[in-house]
């Protein structure tokens, strides 16, 4: 580090700087380059955006800004994206600089705030700013740890309003994992905070392999040739690396495997050289521990998978550690759970999860509680567990580095259906391989993917493109908040000078810039587009005209076709059989249940005549489905059990399948067939009758008019999301204004648009339905409601099921919920019907399902009961009793009596236990 120094000034300059040298020796190593860039703006006054890959050091900065504001006498606050974060930079800071100087707020949480240090979350800080907190006083840095959170839907927004209105005297410490648009978002922290660096270091301090283990076998996912020196075969892996060239081994593996149908000498029909196998968990643990490879983190992107990769590592008898090891696993879980209540532990199957971190194995994920989740941390950090299998959620910021990362899949479900990992996910996934100052090299292994050939995945590898996109969007609290500060030119000023805003202006110049080529274009096609018999733009124009209609009228033929298909499986009942010739051995189905999507789409669940279980929508369906027979159902059970569908298949078996014809409606036939309208035929007739039809050059003029055409699209869509983006979020914002008015929560008068005294009570709501919440609080739906009961109805504001599937007859413990959801399930109609009619995308929907849970954990029942038949993780039911006491700590804050002292009771009843462990 010193011989790279000697020769720049700037470096050796800020090395000299005494604040630098003291912290350099508190340090206890050398500050790489990029750190020194860093540290170097900071001193010159000026924010600073470090985007750097996982484990290369960027909280060296963050840390810097803290010392230095402790140097100065002023005030630094760290601010991460999720409280375990926070806890663990509070954790280390309070090692350094000691209790008395740091502090951590985290909204349920609050220790020596006023320190000159004070870690934080994001939304703490967001906070603060609207409520002009004295804290803000003296304040010299903010350290934004994970700055390209911003890019997250549901929260990225609150990294932007930190980040527009703090005071200009503040500088900025941004931290990002590496992102491809770096110099462009570091162009916009220039523009708003009136000097800003961005500083961009893209070497990795442990460097990276790839492999892809396929067969039982390893192999580098980049290979150079095979002979050669050690530095020669480094130098060339390298440049193959960079290249992107899948290792010709394997791709001549996949090759031989799909080699089927090979005749040998003796003319026999063979099958392929190979077959290419998925290895086992267990034996990809063997050979990583093998290879010396451990610890390692294995990425599996399901709760119930990862537990399910953990039995499956103990039921094989795979032990990881030495009684030394062991011991001191079981004395550091023992101490740090030894308070909770024997019950919950119970539930949460302590003693199975306790025997597997034993064995140097466990799992990680946010189905987990808290307290499990950071013994796994603990113990993964001191070198104890040797393989965590994790989701995804593991590599957001969590200090765990390990010496290898193993990827089971590279497609992972989002909702609504599997998508391939993105370049950036694969980088932040893998970033965690290869711990600085312990190992020379990191390792990423992708296991066999199966629906994907390998120079898919050597390319998905290689890429280096990951770029940081805004997510933020005024809300109903924004609003509010910004006119409590401001008056609406400047509240529309700040929108305007948000990240997304710069994008979208950037994006204008662009589409500008294309626009004016695209003009140019078409000038010089006019000459191409004359006939000499006639008008050819009004002969083009009863084409296009034709053309349309057609297309018109076939789409809504087809959209008859399918209304009737799903009128025609909505009609259905449990126990007719249809004939589905795709299914089974002879394509008998029995009808076991027809369910709903969110978005209406009638599916069916079917047995068919193979005992197997399946759905059956639209998308399956050419035609409505017709009952061929009706058959009796079991009167015990259900389609998921193996004995209830094998009564059905045997069923099913007694029955003779139909003809294809007696199978397909005729009049459904008849209604797509139907032929073209009085309308179309005529403009064909004009079309034929027009002099352009008959020219001899006409395919010539054609083929020049579909250019121009196509430019002339292009163009139009140029002009649309030029006008969409120019001043889109302002566009938002009034629309958000309209609604806020019309409910009195905003007032115009000579002074301009402020906030109602209801409008300052929903600026204290932070919450995704922050509007409904501040009108039941303004109706009084919430007055009646003991703690418990406002717990419960808390849970309704803030539940979403996973998988989106809404609750199905959601239990509601007392009258009072029951009376209270229908009110609050009525108002929220009431507020949506405000919000379509001003063109605001409309309020969710509500879901009660967690409603009983929280209700009863409030009520004092233990975790068992209150979960009662609620199928919910124990991280799960703990991350919504948090979120349920933090909304219930905003209504004790904004209401008047009695909610206040409803709330402040809530509150305490749910703090305890499990939640607070």
């Amino acid at each position: 580090m010193a011989d790279a120094l000697e020769h720049d000034e700037p470096y050796r300059a800020v090395l000299d700087d005494p604040v630098v040298a003291t912290f350099v020796r508190e340090l206890g190593f050398a500050p790489d380059a990029f750190q020194l860039r860093a540290i170097a703006a900071l001193l010159r006054g000026r924010s600073v955006l470090v985007a750097a890959p996982t484990g290369a050091g960027k909280t060296v900065v963050g840390e810097f800004a803290c010392h230095e504001a402790l140097h100065a006498g002023g005030k630094c606050f760290y601010t991460t994206p999720i409280k375990a974060l926070s806890n663990q930079k509070f954790r280390d800071l309070v090692e350094r600089y000691g209790e008395d100087r740091v502090g951590l707020l985290t909204g349920d949480r609050s220790v020596n705030g006023e320190a000159p240090v004070v870690v934080m979350t994001t939304e703490v800080l967001r906070n603060m700013i609207y409520e002009a907190s004295p804290t803000l006083r003296e304040l010299r840095h903010v350290v934004l740890d994970e700055v390209h959170y911003l890019a997250d839907r549901s929260r990225g927004a609150v990294w932007e309003e930190v980040i527009v209105q703090l005071p200009a005297s503040v500088q900025l410490a941004a931290l990002s994992a590496t992102v491809s648009n770096a110099e462009e978002f570091g162009r916009w922290l220039d523009r708003v905070r009136d000097h800003g660096e961005v500083v961009i270091e893209e070497h990795r301090p442990v460097p990276l392999r790839h492999h892809y283990f396929v067969n039982d076998k390893v192999y580098d996912t980049f290979r150079a040739g095979r002979k050669g020196g050690a530095s020669r075969e480094h130098r060339e892996r390298a440049a193959q690396a960079l290249a992107g060239v899948p290792n010709p081994d394997v791709v001549m593996l996949e090759r031989r495997a799909r080699t089927r149908n090979r005749v040998s000498n003796k003319g026999r029909r063979m099958g392929p050289d190979v077959k290419l196998r998925w290895p086992s968990r267990p034996h990809v643990i063997e050979e990583l521990a093998h290879r010396g490879w451990l610890p390692a983190i294995v990425f599996v992107f399901s709760r119930q998978g990862c537990e399910d990769a953990v039995a499956q590592l103990l039921q094989a008898g795979v032990r990881l550690t030495d009684r030394a090891e062991r011991d001191e696993i079981a004395a550091t879980v023992d101490t740090m759970l030894g308070d909770l209540p024997d019950a919950d532990l119970r539930v949460l199957g302590f003693d199975r999860w306790r025997a597997g971190l034993l064995d140097g194995i466990a799992a990680h994920h946010a189905g987990m509680v808290p307290a499990f989740k950071e013994a796994v941390e603990v113990l993964f950090q001191r070198g104890l567990l040797k393989v965590v299998v994790a989701t995804e959620t593991l590599a957001l910021g969590i200090n765990m580095p390990a010496r290898t990362v193993v990827i089971e899949r590279l497609e992972k479900w989002n909702g609504e259906s599997h998508v391939l990992l993105t370049p950036g996910e694969y980088t932040q996934l893998t970033g965690r391989a290869g711990r600085r100052g312990i190992d020379s090299v990191g390792h990423a292994v992708v296991l066999y993917q199966r629906d994907l050939d390998f120079p898919t995945v050597a390319g998905l590898v290689g890429t280096r493109t990951y770029p940081l996109r805004s997510s933020f969007a005024p809300s109903y609290n924004m609003a509010v908040n910004l006119l409590r500060r401001h008056d609406l030119v400047q509240a529309e000023a700040l929108l305007g000078a948000s990240f997304a805003q710069f994008e979208a202006d950037e994006s204008v110049l662009r589409s500008a810039e294309r626009l004016t080529e695209l003009e140019e274009a078409l000038a010089g096609y006019a000459g191409h587009l004359r006939c000499e018999l006639g008008d050819w733009d009004d002969y083009w124009h009863l084409r296009r005209s034709l053309s349309r209609l057609e297309k018109r009228e076939a789409k809504e033929r087809r959209r008859d076709a399918e209304d009737q298909v799903r009128a025609g499986i909505a009609a259905l009942q449990p126990g007719d059989v249809l004939h589905l010739p795709w299914t089974g051995r002879r394509g008998l189905v029995a009808v076991v249940g027809v369910q709903f999507t969110k978005k209406g789409t009638p599916l069916l669940q079917v047995v068919s005549d193979d005992r197997a279980l399946s759905k059956v929508g639209p998308r399956e369906l050419d035609a409505p489905p017709v009952p061929v027979e009706r058959i009796r159902l079991p009167r015990k059970g259900n389609p998921r059990q193996k004995d209830y569908r094998r009564d059905i298949a045997m069923l099913l078996r007694g029955l003779e399948p139909p003809t294809l014809d007696d199978a397909v409606p005729p009049a459904t036939r008849g209604a797509v067939d139907a032929g073209p309208s009085e309308e179309v035929r005529e403009l064909r007739a004009q079309v034929r009758a027009h002099a352009c039809h008959a020219c001899p050059d006409r395919a010539e003029h054609e083929r020049w008019q579909y250019r121009a055409d196509d430019l002339q699209d292009q163009a139009a869509g140029l002009r649309r999301s030029i006008e969409r983006a120019t001043g889109s979020l302002v566009r938002q914002l009034h629309r958000i204004l309209r609604v806020l008015t019309h409910l009195g929560y905003l007032v115009e008068d000579d002074a301009g648009i402020r906030p109602t005294d209801e409008g300052l009570r929903l600026a204290g709501i932070y919450s995704e339905v922050d509007l409904l919440v501040a009108e039941a609080v303004r109706r009084g739906v919430l007055d009646e409601l003991d703690p418990a009961e406002l717990a419960g109805i808390a849970a309704l504001f803030l539940y979403e099921p996973r998988g989106g599937e809404p609750t199905e007859r959601p239990e509601l413990p007392t009258l009072a919920l029951y009376d209270t959801v229908d009110e609050l399930q009525e108002l929220a109609e009431e507020l949506r019907r405000h919000e379509r009619d001003a063109g605001v995308r409309p309020l969710r929907d509500l879901d009660a399902g967690f409603v009983a849970a929280a209700y009863r954990w409030a009520s004092g029942d233990d975790l068992d009961e209150a979960l009662g038949s609620l199928q919910l993780t124990g991280g799960d039911f703990v991350r919504n009793v948090k979120q349920v006491a933090d909304l219930v700590g905003q209504l004790r804050s904004v209401g008047g009596q009695p909610l206040s002292g409803t709330a402040a009771e809530a509150v305490d009843a749910l703090r305890r236990g499990i939640v607070e462990a």
